[in-house]
C-alpha cells in the first residue's frame, strides 16, 4: 500500500472505533500499535515505549495536576461563589450588569481551572438561576454563560494547552501566555456586546430592584476583598513566573498551595472538600496522559510513515493551495468535527497530521496553538451537536428549550469569529506577551 492509503486506512479505522463509543486514548493507541507491529514488526513495540519514556521525562506535565487541584479546591470550597456575590452588588445597578459579572466570573474561574466543563457547571448552577429570578432574558443569559464557560481552554491555566504542548513540541509557558490577551480580547467583546444590546433592548437586562442595591459601602468593600481572593491567588502564581523569579513547575505548586492554604483560613477546607479534589485531580490528570501517550505514539507512525510529506504535496503542488487557503480549510474542518467531538478528542486525532504541516507551511505553532484553540471553542458551540449546547440542555431548567439554546449562541458565535479574524490578520495579539516575556 502507498503511504496516502497506509494513513487513509488509519484514520477511517479510528473514526469507525470511536463512533463504536471506544475510549479516545483507547481507540488512537490501539490503531497506532497495531499500525506500528504491522508495517514494522517487533521493532514497531518501541514506538509505544518511546512514547511513554517521552511522556515521563516531560518536567511541565507536572503543572497539570498542580493546576487541577487548585481549581477544584476553589470551586468545591465555594470560593467561587464569592465571586458572584461581588459582581452581584457592583454590577447590578446597571443595564445587563449582572450578565456582564457573569463573564467576569467565568474569565475568573477559567484562570482558576483550566477547564471550560468548570465554568459552564458553576455558571449554571450559581449565574442561570439567579439571572432567571431577575427577569433577565433567558434566550441572553444561556448564550453568556456558553459563552463565557468556553473561555476555559484558552485562559491559562488553559489544560488543553498543556496537551497541545506535548503533542507540538512547544513550550507550555509561551503558549498559556500567548492565550491571556486573546482571551481577555474575547471577554472584553462579549461585554461590549451585552452592553450594547441592553442599552437598546433594557428589559433583555434589568437593572436590580432599588432595595438589593442599597448596600452600605463597608459591605461592599468585604464583598470585594472576598471576591477578589482568587485574583490574588491567581497572582501569587503568575506574577514570579513571567518575571522570571521561578519556574512554571514551581509557579503551579505555588497556586496549589495558595488555594489550599486560602480554604483553610476561609474555614471551608474539610475531609469531602479534599477528598473530592484530589479525586478529581487524580482522574483528569490520568486521563490526560493516557490520551497524550496515544496521541504520541500515533504521531510517532505518522512520522514513520511520511504522510504529513504527502499531503503537504498535495496541497501545495497538485491542488496549487496556497498556505493561507491551507490554514483555512484546517479551522473549518475543526468547526466540522467539532459537532461531534469533544477538543481532546479533535486535538489528538489531527495532531499528528496538521501540526507539522502548519510548520512546513511556515506559520508560528504556538500562534497556532492559539487559532486551534479559539476554533474548538467555536465548534463547541455549533449546532446541531455542540458539547457545550448539551452541556446547557442538561443543566438548564426545564423552562428553556433546546431551541432557545441555539438561538442563544448565534451573536456570540459571530463575536468570536470576529475575534478568531482579528487574531489571524494580527498574530502580534496572542505572540507579542510571550516574546517579552521570554525575551526579558
Amino acid at each position: 500500500m502507498s503511504q496516502e492509503m497506509i494513513a487513509l486506512f488509519m484514520f477511517s479505522t479510528m473514526m469507525l472505533m470511536l463512533m463504536t463509543g471506544q475510549r479516545v486514548f483507547a481507540a488512537i493507541g490501539a490503531v497506532a500499535a497495531v499500525s506500528a507491529i504491522t508495517m514494522w514488526g517487533v521493532g514497531g513495540s518501541d514506538i509505544p515505549f518511546s512514547a511513554a519514556m517521552k511522556l515521563m521525562n516531560w518536567y511541565p506535565l507536572l503543572t497539570l495536576p498542580m493546576f487541577i487541584f487548585m481549581g477544584y479546591v476553589l470551586s468545591e470550597s465555594k470560593i467561587a461563589d464569592d465571586l458572584y456575590r461581588m459582581f452581584h452588588v457592583w454590577m447590578g445597578p446597571i443595564h445587563g450588569g449582572l450578565a456582564i459579572g457573569t463573564i467576569g466570573l467565568m474569565v475568573l474561574v477559567s484562570a482558576m481551572n483550566g477547564l471550560s466543563v468548570a465554568g459552564m457547571a458553576i455558571g449554571a448552577t450559581i449565574a442561570l438561576p439567579e439571572l432567571l429570578r431577575r427577569g433577565y432574558d433567558k434566550r441572553m443569559v444561556t448564550g453568556v454563560i456558553q459563552a463565557g464557560s468556553s473561555l476555559g481552554i484558552l485562559v491559562p491555566p488553559s489544560v488543553v494547552l498543556v496537551l497541545y504542548a506535548m503533542i507540538a513540541r512547544q513550550p507550555v509557558g509561551q503558549l498559556w501566555l500567548a492565550g491571556v490577551f486573546p482571551g481577555l480580547l474575547m471577554a472584553g467583546m462579549f461585554v461590549l456586546y451585552i452592553a450594547i444590546r441592553c442599552r437598546i433592548q433594557p428589559h433583555l437586562g434589568p437593572v436590580l430592584p432599588l432595595e438589593e442595591r442599597q448596600v452600605s459601602l463597608g459591605e461592599k468593600l468585604r464583598l470585594l476583598r472576598a471576591g477578589a481572593l482568587p485574583v490574588v491567588i491567581f497572582a501569587s502564581m503568575m506574577v514570579p513566573f513571567i518575571n522570571g523569579w521561578t519556574s512554571l513547575v514551581e509557579s503551579s505548586a505555588i497556586g496549589a498551595m495558595a488555594a489550599f492554604v486560602a480554604a483553610i483560613l476561609k474555614g471551608r477546607m474539610n475531609q469531602q472538600v479534599f477528598e473530592v479534589s484530589v479525586r478529581q485531580t487524580l482522574s483528569i490528570s490520568c486521563m490526560f496522559m493516557w490520551i497524550i501517550l496515544a496521541a504520541l505514539g500515533f504521531g510517532a507512525v505518522f512520522d514513520g510513515l511520511g504522510a504529513v510529506d504527502a499531503i503537504d504535496n498535495l496541497f501545495t503542488d497538485q491542488l496549487g493551495l496556497n498556505p493561507w487557503m491551507i490554514l483555512i480549510l484546517m479551522q473549518l474542518s475543526f468547526l466540522l468535527m467539532g459537532t461531534f467531538l469533544d477538543d481532546t478528542a479533535m486535538l489528538v486525532i489531527v495532531a499528528p497530521l496538521y501540526v507539522p504541516l502548519v510548520a512546513a507551511l511556515g506559520f508560528d505553532l504556538v500562534w497556532y496553538g492559539v487559532l486551534y484553540t479559539i476554533t474548538t471553542q467555536i465548534a463547541y458551540m455549533t449546532p446541531p451537536f455542540g458539547y457545550n449546547l448539551f452541556l446547557m440542555r442538561a443543566m438548564a431548567p426545564p423552562e428553556i428549550t433546546l431551541r432557545d439554546i441555539y438561538s442563544s449562541i448565534l451573536p456570540f458565535v459571530a463575536v468570536m469569529l470576529f475575534a478568531l479574524t482579528l487574531i489571524m490578520m494580527f498574530p502580534q495579539i496572542a505572540l507579542w506577551l510571550p516574546e517579552y516575556v521570554y525575551n526579558k
